[in-house]
């Protein structure tokens, strides 16, 4: 069986959204413009990358560029895990190990990828599925994601709350928007479950003293409106690489003083 025609144990259909719209391939058919973990956390390594993708996305500073490469890891590395987790009740390996960091940037849009070099899933049997789900976010939150962050923090120089924020809104609009309109009730039910877990979860799920999907929730303005906005706590310093200028929808700069 081709590369192409395989699964991973998940339903074709399921498997389509997870390798298209939420970018999961295998680490095999990674871009040039990737880094395994080790190197991505080696200060040389990642500030030699910072200082190469800054002038590609348009980014003045590596401050810059390490927020809005953040911003794409945060959904990369949040969007398929999660999906698996609550769609499909079944569990990827997002170990450090097991992951690719792509980068790639093509004609204004981030082109990069979610490359594991194991994409075989595990279902979740249901007499232990709390226990699993814990271990499983407990591996994505705490021992990749946050050594990736420490290490964005110290060579970028971006703040700690602002590469924690750039991921709460990915998971965010994932439980909120893109995890909409679903037929399954199993599959309702264990969206919902599995968003309040993450929101009341213990910091010791993330590995830090405080839960960042926590920290950065809060209602949104005009709650009845499909267009309704969670207005940032922190810039995303996205508008230091527009010309002209542009600011995020959620952007705080642009935050009404008195939002209805």
């Amino acid at each position: 069986m081709s590369e192409a025609s395989r699964t991973h144990g998940f339903d074709p259909s399921h498997w389509h959204y997870l390798a298209g719209t939420l970018r999961l391939k295998s680490a095999e058919r990674a871009d040039s413009r990737s880094l395994n973990v080790a190197d991505f956390l080696d200060p040389r390594r990642c500030r030699e990358l910072l200082d190469h993708l800054g002038p590609v996305i348009g980014s003045p500073e590596r401050r810059t560029t390490a927020s809005l490469l953040s911003k794409r890891l945060g959904f990369l590395l949040t969007g398929a895990p999660l999906y698996a987790l609550s769609i499909c009740d079944r569990r990827l390996d997002l170990s450090a190990s097991n992951c690719v960091i792509e980068y790639a940037y093509d004609d204004g849009v981030w082109t990069s990828s979610l490359p594991l070099w194991t994409l075989e899933s595990e279902a979740l049997a249901a007499s232990r599925r709390h226990s699993a789900r814990r271990e499983t976010l407990h591996v994505l939150f705490a021992q990749t994601i946050v050594p990736l962050w420490q290490r964005l923090r110290e060579v970028g120089g971006v703040p700690e709350r602002i590469l924690w924020e750039n991921l709460a809104v990915r998971v965010y609009s994932l439980y909120e928007r893109r995890l909409t309109g679903l037929a399954c009730t199993h599959a309702i039910q264990r969206r919902d479950e599995d968003y309040r877990f993450l929101l009341a979860a213990d910091p010791s799920l993330f590995g830090l003293d405080f839960n960042p999907l926590a920290r950065f929730f809060h209602a949104r303005t005009r709650p009845e409106d499909n267009d309704s906005v969670r207005f940032r706590r922190t810039c995303c310093l996205y508008f230091k690489a527009t010309c002209p200028r542009e600011y995020c929808q959620a952007c705080p700069l642009i935050k009404p003083r008195n939002p209805a």
